[in-house]
């Protein structure tokens, strides 16, 4: 049997742990070709004499000596910047990427992968958040596969015809008779918490998420359903479905993971535990079927699935992607990189929570139409988001900033 060959991008974070921990279980049935990580360079020493990986790949160069050294008398070979995400992305032994690197530092290598013909594995929202149509050209051009990997996606994903998919095929969502797509999200730690107390939100509450186990920045967004507001993005781009064809729906216990809704008034759902390898093992072999380390699902134990709407006063966020989506154009990229520079504020205690909204709200107005014809156009509106949230923040919390 051929050893299906991996590269993960991101190889230290949540999603790229849960990939090793998929892979293990099936040493039979994989290779890792390349990991890359950034910060916690530790961890990625210790899983590449796990994993035996041909490239390690880090962005900086003393991180790289520092790699080196660890890895030393082994067959790794250590390389360094962004074109070595490329280069490890692209190389022709690899069969899937699977794109894990959080923020806009994802999408270049995403990006390559697409132009190499790859079957990529996305839980990189900034690929599409950014650059969205760019990214579903190169997958077309190229005759790339593409799987989502963030939980809503991928239960979208399984839910859909699959004739949808096809290449080639007719993108129209209700020429499939789809006629809207439902994600759910969980609302995050602050769903039922008075609204007149937000403004006394601390970092450390904001990140302890009620059902999952996730970085810090993404479980800021979570609390903001920020999160929701870019797979809200994301799925225009992934399902072709325009706003409107696009519903968010508060499910506290995260166990319907999403949903779709036919025009004959079905409804199929995906329903797990709320445990990521579950849309990474779908991802990886798909359309087979593997063995993932999750637990069984026990709905009678569980007992109560409930549903709710948003309340937009409270989650201004998912309202503002919305807002940026229908823009079009830079808006999401913007909204993107102003989020980024406004959750690390506010996680150093640098501008309190509510501020975060405020700030990203401030910096649409701001930058209301910047060009997005090329990569360039949207790196340059990406950039100009970045500085106007940084002055917008020093304007309005001098004294904390």
């Amino acid at each position: 049997m051929t050893l299906h060959a991996l590269t993960i991008l991101g190889a230290t974070g949540t999603i790229g742990v849960n990939t090793l921990d998929v892979v293990a279980r099936h040493p039979d049935r994989f290779r890792i070709v390349a990991l890359t990580g950034q910060n916690q360079i530790e961890k990625l020493a210790q899983q590449c004499r796990q994993f035996n990986p041909r490239y390690a790949v880090v962005l900086e160069s003393d991180k790289a000596l520092a790699l080196q050294a660890m890895l030393a008398g082994t067959q790794t070979e250590v390389l360094v910047g962004m074109e070595a995400l490329e280069f490890v992305s692209s190389l022709p032994e690899v069969d899937s990427v699977m794109a894990a690197i959080v923020g806009a530092a994802g999408m270049r290598p995403a990006l390559a992968a697409a132009r190499a013909g790859k079957r990529v594995l996305l839980a990189n929202k900034e690929t599409l958040v950014m650059a969205g149509r760019f990214f579903m050209q190169a997958v077309h051009d190229h005759n790339a596969t593409l799987l989502p990997i963030d939980s809503e996606h991928n239960a979208v994903f399984q839910s859909m015809p699959a004739s949808f998919f096809r290449h080639g095929g007719d993108r129209d969502l209700t020429a499939h008779g789809v006629r809207r797509v439902l994600l759910t999200a969980s609302g995050g730690p602050f769903r039922t918490r008075e609204l007149d107390t937000l403004k006394d939100i601390t970092p450390e509450q904001a990140i302890a998420h009620p059902n999952w186990v996730m970085g810090k920045k993404i479980s800021v967004d979570s609390a903001t359903m920020m999160n929701k507001g870019l797979e809200v993005i994301e799925a225009h781009w992934l399902f072709n479905a325009p706003p409107a064809q696009i519903e968010v729906v508060i499910h506290p216990q995260s166990i319907v993971h999403s949903m779709v809704e036919y025009f004959d008034g079905s409804v199929l759902a995906q329903l797990s535990n709320p445990d990521m390898r579950t849309p990474i093992a779908h991802s990886l072999l798909y359309p087979e079927r593997i063995e993932a380390g999750v637990n069984w699902l026990d709905l009678a134990k569980i007992g109560t699935l409930t549903f709710e709407t948003p309340d937009l006063r409270r989650f201004p966020c998912l309202g503002l992607a919305y807002q940026a989506l229908a823009a079009g154009g830079a808006a999401p990229a913007m909204l993107n990189a102003a989020n980024e520079e406004v959750v690390a504020a506010f996680l150093d205690k640098q501008i309190p929570y509510l501020a975060i909204a405020a700030t990203l709200d401030a910096v649409l107005q701001r930058l209301a139409e910047q060009p997005a014809e090329s990569l360039a156009d949207l790196l340059a509106a990406d950039a100009a988001a970045r500085i106007t949230a940084r002055e917008l923040m020093a304007e309005n919390y001098a004294n904390r900033v």
